[in-house]
């Protein structure tokens, strides 16, 4: 499995329900790497997800892991993957030295050293039931055992929602220690974008089902930008060169997602870096075009 470029090829991927459409999604996420994958809550990253693990089967596209197929390769694959979800998947009464007696015998790769490593840097404890802890702690505690049997490909849904920014932080670090091989890649989901932008190398941006952007985070920042200006100026800028247009009574905040010939064309213009909340926002009001 070392000769693979790609931890995750996704291409195409399209799924139909009543009322919702994924529509076409392609992105990869390069081995070594984060990638951040954004989006509003029901814009279509858990039902992505889904579909990357199996779980749900999607109506055409291919998806490939570790360059080997989601599906004829599925009991391969899944033995070097490790997905972390907003609710804990044990029941209520199991304890954290309970999981390790239940993961000893599921992974063969299973390291009880490296685990109780864990569960001792976060502060937890070893005999107390799941259904006593935390929001914070049960987080950890996923992540302790999903780090602790050799993984190659970490695949977060939304997991760091709800938790207080220490210990977002304090999970943030442990996933840059965990990338320093250069051999384990993470897809992180998620629709806080602070948490992206200080750790992810790639982000992928879906929105209603659709695909808007995806590449490296900071080719993707560097691109784009924010012209502040009056509402006179605004009106001399080509609909075409903008994403959309913040207004108020003021003036006018445009993303435009070509810096260079933006200030080719529009020399006097002051343009200033966006941030991947900046892109979103705007780009999820690209229909509107102008909006307050």
């Amino acid at each position: 499995m070392n000769d693979y470029e790609n931890a995750i090829e996704i291409n195409g991927i399209t799924k139909k329900y009543d009322g919702f459409t994924l529509d076409g999604i392609s992105f990869d996420l390069p081995k070594g790497n984060i990638l951040g994958f954004i989006g509003q809550n029901g814009a279509g990253k858990t039902t992505t997800i889904k579909s990357i693990l199996n779980i749900i089967a999607p109506d055409s596209g291919e998806i490939k892991i570790f360059g080997l197929d989601h599906i004829k390769h599925e009991n391969e694959i899944k033995k070097h993957i490790s997905a972390v979800f907003d609710e804990i998947p044990f029941h209520d009464s199991f304890t954290a030295n309970a999981i390790n007696t239940v993961m000893k015998g599921m992974y063969s790769e299973w390291d009880e050293k490296l685990y109780f490593s864990y569960i001792e840097k976060f502060g937890l404890p070893r005999k107390k039931k799941i259904g006593k802890l935390s929001k914070g702690m049960k987080m950890k505690l996923q992540i302790a055992y999903t780090l602790s049997h050799d993984a190659k490909l970490l695949i977060m849904d939304e997991a760091t929602t709800g938790l207080d920014p220490i210990v977002r932080n304090e999970i943030l670090d442990i996933f840059r220690e965990y990338l320093k091989d250069g051999e384990r890649s993470i897809l992180m989901s998620s629709h806080i974008t602070s948490d992206i932008e200080k750790i992810a190398d790639c982000v992928a941006f879906i929105d209603k089902g659709k695909m808007l952007l995806s590449g490296f985070k900071d080719d993707i920042i560097e691109n784009h930008g924010i012209i502040k200006c009056s509402k006179a100026d605004f009106k001399e800028i080509a609909k075409e060169d903008y994403i959309s247009a913040r207004t108020n009574d003021f003036g006018a905040e445009v993303l435009i997602s070509d810096r260079a010939a933006a200030k080719r064309k529009y020399s006097g213009a002051v343009i200033e870096k966006a941030s991947l909340e900046d892109i979103m926002l705007f780009y999820v009001n690209r229909d509107k075009k102008e909006w307050t």
